[in-house]
């Protein structure tokens, strides 16, 4: 599910402020970057607005952030909605006891890591990032969350690049995007 343009006057000027990078960080690769929303205050605010507006009164306790770009809109979503922040990291940069889960990228693969025992069981999640591509960062990071004992609510990503159909590895979970890639 997306935000419809035509519904939201904040979506437009989310969109236009996202940079395409042509063949980054490898030849074929369109980047959507977010660097440059960012950069525009009332853009980035409208941004964690409307993911506030949607989750708030949800009963959502955990906002699970995804390394590096999770880290910048799931904090502020937490705050607002009285949640906490549980940060899902790349390999190696958690102390203590971690659970690990590998996964696949559009251009490679990688893992991710969680502390055990930052979730309790029954608690309700979200996962937050910037972009949905392939959908195997988001079904890694349900993983995590899952086998802790929660219950993953819905994934909140920014952009969606529909064509490499990465909601179809979310095995039914509800996805909430505000603008697909251009």
């Amino acid at each position: 599910m997306s935000v419809c343009k035509h519904q939201d006057p904040r979506i437009h000027a989310i969109q236009s402020r996202i940079r395409v990078v042509p063949n980054f960080p490898k030849p074929g690769i369109m980047f959507q970057d977010i660097t440059t929303l960012l950069l525009d205050p009332k853009a980035f605010k409208d941004t964690i607005d409307l993911f506030v507006d949607r989750y708030k009164g949800k009963n959502i306790s955990v906002v699970a952030g995804i390394e590096a770009r999770g880290f910048i809109f799931g904090p502020p979503i937490a705050l607002a909605i009285g949640a906490k922040f549980v940060p899902l990291r790349k390999p190696k940069k958690l102390p203590g006891e971690v659970f690990k889960q590998e996964y696949d990228l559009e251009y490679g693969s990688d893992c991710l890591e969680m502390h055990i025992g930052a979730v309790e069981a029954g608690e309700r999640a979200l996962v937050v990032d910037d972009l949905i591509a392939t959908g195997g960062t988001l079904r890694a990071a349900m993983n995590l969350l899952e086998r802790a004992g929660a219950e993953v609510v819905e994934c909140a990503c920014v952009i969606e690049i529909p064509d490499l159909k990465g909601k179809e590895k979310l095995n039914g979970k509800p996805l909430y995007v505000l603008v697909e890639s251009r």
